[in-house]
């Protein structure tokens, strides 16, 4: 019902477009330099008003009303519950009013399922008529103002700034609500599991134990994961940076124009190739190729190893540093080509001491996107370094990463209530260490970054 609205006010914003700009053009008439905003800024000010009103009433009530429902589900689950198993309850309740799987049904969650299906379906009908209602009222007042005074243009210009300096304010609240919502499940947790117990602890199995309501601070330690996270990440960089950023500098300055056009197309295809491919490029081919290879000169290579992953993960990151330094290099003034090479300089000479200085701020931005990928990379651990928990620094063993212990937590066959301490805490974790990482690569190019004329 929800979507029908939206594409009611999408209707009424071309309707109103239409009317505005034909009531422009009769106003006109055969002066049409009488009007002070051309007849199409009259219809964008109509159509921008009215998608502007009715989604506005749209999304606005959604969040209200439901956080209305879900403060209203709360209020009927008795105190006596943990919170754990209040969300369980209401969760439980949801998917009985949707007829999906539920882990029970009892009195209390077939109560608060009836109480969920009223309240979903008078927000329903309620945003509905309210959105419609607030797209139509305001269209016709936009069609009241047409005339030939009026300032359509710097209106709807006003309008069109307006909504850009909202979409610039969303990243910066989609940051906040990131932290909020990380850091409030990350509080809970550790107020039962001391933090340097999560920090330091080396033997990670958060769920053992937790069906008889308690949780082991000594099977908390993140370590192995922070360490095969640290360790696949490098992995993948050694074998991203050298090769993205060679290849960078020869297509740039060695490569001829055809060689260019045909070899960069190849890279930037790799940039599209789904993650998943690349797992099964890491254990169907890479994985058993070191086993085999590990054999041959008697090295004991596991069939799930930290090597296979970080390989195949900085392959996959080989486009984006390429494609990136190479844009950067190119950007490189041809003056100072010109100038190296007048003062006597080879070309080897002059990528060395010029053009690399000139482009090493976004040499180490493309290094650092780079490093942002191989840490949030999840698919091809599973598939070819393993989810064991494993503290080791050897390469050819297997290990597992932050983000695949998160997925496993939630996507597994624990409540995610449940496993939600431990996930959102690896996930505030890895956050943290991140934005350290991302402040400190910008403290360093602020410190080499250079302005050329």
């Amino acid at each position: 019902m929800l979507d029908w609205a939206a594409l009611i006010v999408l209707a009424l914003a071309m309707t109103g477009f239409v009317m505005a700009r034909q009531r422009a053009i009769a106003l006109g008439g055969d002066t049409p330099a009488l009007l002070h905003s051309r007849p199409v800024y009259h219809g964008s000010y109509v159509a921008a008003c009215t998608a502007l009103a009715g989604f506005a009433v749209l999304i606005i009530g959604l969040v209200l009303t439901n956080i209305a429902i879900g403060t209203a589900l709360v209020s009927e689950v008795p105190d006596s519950y943990s919170p754990i198993e209040r969300d369980l309850i209401i969760s439980d309740a949801i998917a009985i009013a949707k007829d999906t799987l539920a882990s029970r049904t009892d009195d209390i969650r077939e109560a608060i399922a009836a109480l969920y299906g009223k309240l979903t379906a008078f927000q329903v009908w309620g945003l509905t008529i309210a959105t419609i209602g607030a797209a139509g009222f305001v269209m016709m007042r936009g069609l009241g103002r047409v005339a030939i005074p009026f300032r359509a243009r710097n209106r709807f210009e006003r309008i069109v700034g307006n909504t850009l300096m909202v979409c610039a304010g969303i990243a910066i609240l989609t940051t906040i609500g990131i932290i909020a919502s990380l850091l409030g499940q990350t509080i809970v947790f550790f107020s039962d599991i001391p933090v340097w117990k999560f920090l330091f602890g080396t033997h990670w199995s958060p769920l053992s134990g937790v069906h008889e309501g308690t949780m082991d601070p000594d099977k908390v330690g993140a370590i192995p994961l922070f360490a095969g996270t640290l360790l696949i990440t490098v992995i993948a960089m050694v074998v991203a940076v050298p090769i993205g950023l060679f290849a960078a500098i020869y297509l740039s300055d060695f490569a001829s124009p055809r060689a260019r056009g045909i070899i960069k197309p190849m890279l930037e295809i790799l940039a599209g190739i789904p993650t998943v491919v690349y797992g099964f490029f890491a254990a169907i081919t890479v994985a058993p190729f070191l086993r085999d290879t590990g054999a041959a000169i008697g090295l004991s290579v596991s069939s799930e190893s930290a090597l296979a992953a970080g390989v195949v993960m900085g392959i996959m990151i080989i486009p984006f540093i390429s494609s990136l330094s190479d844009d950067v290099i190119n950007a490189v003034p041809q003056s100072l080509r010109d100038g190296s090479y007048g003062l006597g300089a080879t070309k080897a000479e002059t990528i060395r001491n010029v053009i690399l200085p000139a482009a090493l701020p976004g040499i180490m931005s493309a290094v650092l996107l780079g490093v942002s990928r191989a840490i949030g990379e999840t698919m091809i651990v599973v598939m070819a370094a393993g989810q064991g928990a494993n503290l080791t620094a050897n390469p050819l063993e297997a290990v597992t990463t932050v983000t695949v212990q998160i997925v496993a937590l939630i996507t597994g066959d624990t409540e995610a209530s449940t496993a939600a301490g431990p996930a959102f805490s690896l996930g505030f974790a890895l956050f943290c260490v991140t934005l350290i990482f991302n402040v400190w690569a910008l403290a360093l190019v602020r410190k080499y970054r250079e302005v050329y004329d």
